[in-house]
């Protein structure tokens, strides 16, 4: 399968220029102190996912490294976080999903990240001594398949390159072995807030069945300025 167009920066600067179903629910921050801008940036209802994330994979993997919890506490813990994590997930991205036709990658994340909860529960409640010294290589080996499943989708040589980066990082968390949950984390959470600042690239727009025509009227008119847009910085 070839990931077009190629001619598209893996990553970038965010485009302005965003399709009707990337502006449902799109956050502005604008953080100043007196006339003087910290922080400005905008997040889409994908971006805001891979927030959520990125701050529930640290929190998780940060705790089991650092608080002196028992198994049984962090896994509830754990659990009930991703419990959360994977409702807002299909929440904020079911219409993003459904435009672009893609229900079925929401399906598969759930899917993984159902199955990762239930194995680490078990090996945790079970005593499983297998999954318990393999908890870091399981999780970053379930999220290097949800990115492969999420390149082929959306053709995004951006999400291949993640599933890479994890991958890697199962093969060097031997040279960490006191610290494999702090650097398991940083793994997962770094890579998911570097996608919700960039812009990735991705297949070219489909038909969307879903909107009006005036929507897709205002959709053909936004790629007509992306395109404006890659050209100049070309």
């Amino acid at each position: 399968m070839t990931f077009i167009p190629l001619t598209q920066p893996l990553l970038r600067e965010k485009q302005q220029d965003l399709d009707f179903q990337d502006l449902q629910g799109l956050l502005r921050i604008n953080a100043k102190i007196g006339k003087v801008t910290i922080f400005s940036g905008f997040y889409t209802r994908i971006d805001q996912v891979f927030i959520l994330w990125g701050l529930i994979c640290g929190a998780i993997f940060i705790s089991a490294q650092f608080l002196a919890l028992s198994w049984q506490t962090q896994a509830i813990i754990w659990s009930t976080f991703s419990a959360f994590g994977t409702l807002g997930m299909m929440l904020l991205t079911w219409f993003w999903v459904s435009v672009e036709r893609l229900r079925w990658l929401v399906y598969s994340w759930f899917v993984l990240m159902f199955g990762g909860i239930v194995i680490t529960d078990l090996g945790i409640f079970l005593g499983w001594a297998q999954v318990l010294i393999n908890l870091c290589p399981i999780w970053l080996s379930l999220c290097a398949l949800g990115y492969i499943i999420t390149a082929l989708a959306v053709r995004s040589r951006a999400f291949l390159l993640m599933a890479i980066i994890h991958l890697l990082g199962i093969g060097i968390l031997p040279l960490f072995s006191g610290w494999q949950f702090l650097s398991t984390g940083l793994v997962m959470s770094v890579s998911l807030l570097l996608l919700a600042e960039m812009q990735w690239d991705m297949r070219p727009p489909i038909e969307y069945s879903l909107l009006s025509a005036e929507q897709k009227q205002f959709n053909r008119e936004q790629q007509q300025q992306r395109l404006l847009s890659l050209q100049k910085n070309i």
